[in-house]
């Protein structure tokens, strides 16, 4: 296997991993909850329904989005200057990851996924939480 091709495999998630917005000014954690027996390096592996704000999602530092309600109010009681707020995550959906990776049945978060944010922010992973060892 090329160097290139080991660069693309998509890594399990699992607690304590980081995630950020495209709107957020910091990294949060995910934490997984709808599975707590499929582990990798002891930590319990993340699936895609784990996207529940503040428990599995928890805030990027501040959200810059004028979507949110927070951060437009702000904004216009500052004459229009961006005014940030912090964030509180609000997904939509469940993770979305380009392949299915299953374990013990159940579809897992892996690095490639994306969950979007009702206030137009998109939420990636930034660290899977684990690491692997190449030769």
């Amino acid at each position: 296997m090329k160097k290139e091709e080991v660069d693309e495999i998509a890594l399990p998630v699992v607690a304590g991993a980081a995630c950020l917005c495209t709107m957020g000014t910091a990294p949060g954690q995910v934490n997984p909850t709808n599975q707590m027996t499929i582990r990798v390096g002891g930590k319990p592996v993340a699936t895609i329904a784990d996207a529940a704000p503040m428990t599995n999602v928890t805030p990027c530092g501040m959200c810059t989005s004028l979507a949110n309600p927070a951060v437009a109010s702000a904004t216009a009681a500052a004459m229009g200057v961006l005014t940030p707020q912090p964030c509180v995550p609000a997904p939509v959906g469940a993770w979305i990851c380009a392949g299915t990776v299953r374990m013990g049945g159940k579809p897992v978060l892996t690095t490639d996924g994306k969950l979007t944010c009702s206030y137009g922010g998109t939420i990636s992973i930034t660290n899977p939480g684990q690491a692997t060892v190449q030769n």
